[in-house]
């Protein structure tokens, strides 16, 4: 099993910053890839940054050149950078990490007031 902490959300305006943090415990190894997911209300859970072990990192459009995702592997963490934040990016964000199963982190709020 994983478990998944995030932390680093809060209320911003439209145009700062925020970075967020999620913390990765257990199974580690067995983990392939993390990333962020975001909700916002009456929305469906969308895809906004994955990193693999391996290979490219991926982005949602809508977050291209403005979010940058990271991962530390000794420190079993990963970060998403978020820059030039615009209130649709208002959401819970929730992190990430697939083994033969997706894992979820409880999820942090990013509120972003214009």
């Amino acid at each position: 099993q994983v478990q998944l902490v995030e932390s680093g959300g809060g209320l911003v305006q439209a145009g700062g910053s925020l970075r967020l943090s999620c913390a990765a415990s257990g199974n580690i190894d067995s983990i392939n890839s993390m990333g962020w997911y975001r909700q916002a209300p009456g929305n469906q859970r969308e895809l906004v940054a994955r990193i693999p072990s391996y290979g490219n990192t991926v982005y949602a459009d809508s977050v291209k050149g403005r979010f940058t995702i990271s991962r530390d592997n000794a420190k079993n963490m990963v970060y998403l950078q978020m820059n030039s934040l615009k209130p649709e990016d208002t959401a819970v964000y929730l992190c990430n990490a697939m083994t033969w199963k997706h894992h979820w982190g409880q999820g942090t709020q990013v509120t972003v007031s214009s």
